[in-house]
């Protein structure tokens, strides 16, 4: 397919970005490699490196093997101590705010999604893992100051001991995913996607065990007070405090770091997210709850929203520049790059293909899936992260290509 000619319509945007610098903007560590055009043939783009589809984009056979044996271990716990009654109210209770949670990572993640198997490791991790951390240190200080320390209960516990071991033990799961998937770890968003999934794990099992300890303890008048607390005004809670890790290793991603670089960066984050948690529960202890829940963690809560907004802004500027790229080589036309880099463009594009013969919204969304994830590709090529980033290059071209066959198809 041949490019069209430049528009002349000033309603359109251009495929030139905005000349303008956000504090979010990729590097560009080395120049993309030429991209053939369209009507080349297929040994244009050399020989494809011998490398999986999959590799670098799955968490390796040791971690399902972990939170297999830990989830057990938890789940034990959990039906001895606190009974399998209970604990099933509880999960049943902690089911509603971890959709509401799993909807806005699913609605922050539309852009560009992360692998279904590494949003199941991250979810598994924060639920199994990162909890089984936590039991096993309150275990270490009961052991070593009893069960019945004041001091240990109103002030270690929740100001000192949560804060620290339960992000270490989530951001750990952060860390293991950047290493072990590092062709799905792009950037900011996709860190904030795995800390947020994480936290909503974690979210979810420590809700079950709030839940249940509340229905034993005050019946169904404590555990609606529980559920308002930590279901209603707070399920964000542990999403957004993990999200700091992430954030700052998806920072360290998109320069390109390795495990070593990105050392420090994670610590970085890991300590914004202690800060965060520990003022959360501080506040509980030390002050007004619900006084500072309105004038210090509802703006809090609104900055990382507007943060989101710019992060999801300059994946659709990226997604613009690298396709306008291929669109030179005519792999695509104007209309298409200016459809696939904006949110009304692509639902626009799902309306018009449902009312083809067939419906073939399923083909347009695959369409859009691809060459998002073709712009992505072509950013880690130019960034210098991923040497076999030309392999996805090709495929995710034939595919798009395709699609688009596929969709004018009578």
């Amino acid at each position: 397919m041949s490019p069209s000619a430049p528009s002349s319509d000033p309603s359109r945007p251009s495929l030139t970005p905005p000349p303008f610098h956000s504090p979010f903007e990729q590097p560009e560590v080395v120049p993309g490699a030429a991209i053939p055009r369209a009507d080349a043939p297929a040994h244009a783009f050399g020989r494809r490196p011998a490398v999986s589809a999959r590799w670098g984009r799955s968490a390796p056979l040791w971690v399902s093997g972990l939170v297999v044996l830990v989830a057990v271990a938890v789940v034990g716990y959990f039906l001895n101590a606190i009974g399998p009654s209970a604990s099933l109210i509880g999960m049943v209770l902690a089911l509603v705010p971890l959709a509401v949670v799993l909807f806005a990572v699913r609605v922050i993640d539309r852009w560009e999604p992360e692998p279904v198997g590494l949003v199941v490791a991250a979810l598994a991790w924060g639920a199994f893992v990162a909890i089984g951390i936590t039991l096993g240190f309150d275990l270490l200080l009961l052991s070593a100051f009893g069960p019945d320390s004041d001091f240990v209960a109103t002030v270690v516990s929740p100001v000192l001991q949560a804060p620290v071991v339960e992000e270490v033990a989530k951001g750990l799961g952060v860390y293991v995913i950047f290493l072990s998937a590092r062709r799905a770890f792009d950037g900011p968003v996709d860190g904030i996607v795995y800390g947020a999934l994480v936290g909503a794990g974690f979210a979810f099992t420590e809700n079950i065990q709030y839940f249940a300890l509340s229905y034993i303890e005050g019946g169904a008048a404590d555990t609606t007070a529980t559920f308002f607390v930590r279901g209603i005004l707070s399920p964000f809670a542990h999403v957004m405090f993990t999200s700091v890790t992430g954030f700052a290793l998806g920072l360290a991603a998109r320069r390109g770091a390795r495990a070593g670089a990105a050392f420090g960066p994670w610590l970085l984050g890991m300590a914004g997210a202690i800060v965060l948690h520990a003022f959360w529960n501080g506040s509980a202890v030390f002050g007004d709850f619900f006084a500072l829940y309105l004038t210090l963690q509802v703006p809090l809560f609104a900055l990382f929203i507007l943060g989101l907004v710019a992060l999801r802004r300059e994946e659709a500027r990226l997604t613009r520049t690298r396709l306008a790229e291929y669109a030179a080589a005519g792999w695509f036309t104007e209309q298409e790059v200016d459809m696939l880099a904006t949110g009304r463009g692509r639902k626009a594009a799902l309306a018009w293909a449902g009312s083809l013969r067939g419906d073939r919204t399923e083909l347009m969304k695959g369409f859009i899936a691809d060459a998002t994830a073709l712009a992505a590709a072509r950013q880690r090529a130019i960034s210098g992260r991923d040497p076999h980033a030309v392999h996805d290059e090709h495929a995710l071209l034939e595919r798009t290509t395709a699609a688009r066959a596929a969709m004018f198809a009578p």
